[in-house]
């Protein structure tokens, strides 16, 4: 990595650890553990499947900055994320590449073992899998995903998916890569790991990981992503992030989205979600209509009372004469 690109990968320090505990309302009694120390125990495993939810519930998955900005531009340098997700204190988050960047980050720092990849994200979960002759589930280009590897007993080792940048149809807690073990996720909502291949590759012998969704034990599983155990490396996701937040195809550059999980009683238990100008809440599998926003200062009054996202006046101005301007 030539000396003018940004170290993507940096450690956050124990002030910052500190400072991003308090940015997501983690548990005060398990602040100043040494994780590092239990890390690779199931101790460690139920560290992690703690700090993942409390993220999920604090963090929105957002694409705020390619619209509400005067830049319109994302980048995943990992000060620039401590500073815009938990440094300036203003409720906000960020698109797939960007949360999953952070939480990379702070497992790292904190003694997990992570690998990074690329995911396949599936159009059966995007809007635009609602319209007339949609051909059928197919992947799009790679997104990214955490890995973290984790060790119990004397010889056995696990390797989990750890996804916090999917938004209600991502996995809310850590996922073992087992074939076909099917495990709750939010409400009705089913999650599972099937290793399989997939369509368009031109070899049906070549095997990726499939994470999918059920909406109910009646309902038919949804293909939300693919990958392999292969780490990326930054240089990747600068090239994915690029394209991702600048072709007009990409569904974040002619889209504003906004999601965030609910958590009561420390259980995920729906989600709230901004699209455009549609305010929608899904509670344990019901879904309520919430709001159609008309105007940018309805939508800027939802971003501050229904996600706790607070824009600057620069940022508002940001989005005027863009295509997603209301």
């Amino acid at each position: 990595m030539d000396s003018s690109a940004p170290s993507y990968r940096k450690l956050y320090s124990a002030e910052q650890i500190q400072l991003y505990y308090e940015r997501i309302g983690f548990p005060q009694n398990l602040r100043n553990k040494d994780v590092a120390r239990f890390a690779r125990t199931a101790e460690g495993l139920e560290f992690l499947t703690t700090l993942q939810k409390y993220q999920l519930a604090a963090v929105p998955s957002e694409n705020l900055e390619l619209h509400y900005s005067s830049h319109h531009t994302i980048t995943l340098d990992p000060d620039h994320l401590f500073h815009k997700i938990v440094g300036q204190n203003k409720g906000r988050g960020g698109y797939c590449m960007e949360d999953t960047s952070l939480f990379g980050t702070v497992l790292k720092s904190l003694g997990f073992d992570v690998m990074t990849t690329g995911a396949r994200i599936n159009e059966a979960i995007e809007p635009v899998s609602g319209k007339k002759n949609w051909p059928g589930p197919r992947y799009n280009g790679c997104s990214s995903k955490q890995e973290s590897h984790a060790a119990f007993g004397y010889h056995r080792r696990k390797k989990y998916l750890v996804d916090v940048g999917t938004g209600a149809t991502g996995a809310t807690a850590p996922l073992p890569l087992i074939h076909d073990e099917v495990s709750p996720n939010i409400g009705p909502q089913d999650k599972r790991l099937v290793y399989d291949s997939i369509p368009d590759v031109t070899d049906s012998n070549q095997k990726l990981w499939v994470y999918q969704h059920r909406n109910g034990k009646e309902k038919p599983w949804t293909p939300t992503y693919c990958f392999q155990e292969t780490e990326f490396l930054p240089r990747d996701f600068l090239v994915m992030n690029h394209f991702t937040s600048t072709h007009p195809t990409s569904i974040f550059t002619y889209n504003l989205i906004c999601t965030k999980l609910i958590m009561e009683d420390e259980v995920i238990v729906g989600n709230i979600t901004l699209f455009n100008g549609d305010l929608k809440k899904r509670i344990n599998g019901k879904t309520e209509h919430v709001a159609s926003l008309t105007s940018e200062g309805e939508r800027v009054a939802a971003l501050k009372t229904y996600f706790g996202i607070t824009l600057s006046q620069a940022e508002k101005d940001g989005i005027k004469g863009m295509l997603t301007e209301l």
